[in-house]
């Protein structure tokens, strides 16, 4: 059988949209390729396995907890070697992790220790024969290549929101396993976690994303994006490189090539001129909408749609629509 593992992210105990993804992925990749079974890996403090029914409403068979009291935080280490004994002895086809911070550090000690390549960033896949096939961006997200991945396992890291969670419920069998590694041996711990203002939406997770550029012309300005954001209630503020270089937003707020990428279901631009850069952190965005006083700007080539005009001006206006819309529904 074609059994297909899953890393399920987690933030303490609590499970993150990004692993109920990973789940959903590697469950359609069960499906497409046969009978195969969904192994999910929760691996994390004690407390954990009360999440197991929940991953099992995402079609996972099996749920694998890995629970430890030095585990609060991500362990790199322990993560890596976990994960990899357990593809490694159960021989799985393919295993499925998130293009995330930490699944761009976690997925390649995995390839690493298997000694197998990895795709990452993935936007969709499907099954030729005897290969999973991969979409992925290149040169900066200018070009989508087609992967053929023939080796086994086949590792794939999943691009945050190209999937979304979907229920498929499991009557699903919980297992236990010590960490690979004691965490108390490793020789690399992350001893705190700092979040970031409460309340604050993951600009990998949000559904709704509006960033701002130089367009806003001052720091102070960004208010006009965070009012936009609030009106909509359910989205995160993002910005330009430039942007965080100058210190006006924090860079866990940059989005684009050394930052983050996103994809989310909408992406308003505001003032934002669209350098490459930039584009190849957005461009998979189900809906961008871009708000540029220059018509010329290379954020409309990519745009679904685009209002040409002062910032200053539109944004106001679309803040107040979207909450007179808000309040139709």
């Amino acid at each position: 059988m074609a059994h297909v593992f899953a890393f399920v992210e987690t933030r303490g105990a609590d499970l993150r949209k990004v692993g109920l993804e990973a789940v959903t992925a590697a469950r359609m990749l069960a499906d497409k390729s046969g009978s195969g079974e969904v192994h999910a890996l929760l691996l994390g403090p004690p407390g954990l396995s009360s999440k197991a029914a929940q991953i099992g409403q995402y079609g996972a068979d099996v749920v694998i907890v890995a629970e430890h009291a030095g585990l609060a935080n991500y362990s790199p280490e322990v993560a890596a070697a976990t994960a990899a004994d357990r593809i490694k002895s159960t021989g799985y086809r393919a295993a499925v992790f998130s293009t995330t911070a930490q699944g761009r550090d976690l997925a390649p000690r995995v390839a690493a220790r298997l000694g197998v390549g990895l795709v990452t960033d993935v936007l969709s896949f499907e099954i030729e024969g005897d290969s999973i096939v991969v979409r992925h961006p290149m040169n900066i997200g200018k070009v989508i290549a087609t992967i053929a991945i023939t080796n086994t396992p086949a590792l794939i890291a999943m691009r945050p929101n190209v999937i979304s969670p979907t229920l498929n419920s499991r009557a699903s069998r919980v297992e236990t396993m010590q960490p690979t590694i004691d965490p108390a041996s490793v020789r690399v711990k992350v001893i705190e976690t700092r979040k970031g203002s409460g309340g604050k939406l993951d600009l990998a997770e949000a559904p709704v994303i509006v960033a701002g550029g130089r367009g806003l012309k001052a720091a102070e300005n960004f208010k006009l994006v965070e009012e936009l954001a609030s009106a909509f209630g359910n989205a995160a503020v993002g910005a330009t490189r430039a942007v965080t270089d100058d210190g006006w937003r924090p860079h866990s707020d940059q989005i684009g090539q050394t930052g983050r990428l996103v994809s989310p279901e909408l992406y308003i631009a505001v003032g934002i001129s669209g350098a490459v850069q930039h584009l190849a952190g957005m461009r998979t965005s189900k809906t961008i909408v871009a708000v540029n006083k220059d018509k010329d700007a290379p954020i409309f080539k990519v745009a679904d749609y685009g209002i040409v005009g002062d910032v200053f001006d539109v944004i106001p206006a679309l803040t107040e629509a979207v909450r007179e819309a808000k309040k139709q529904h």
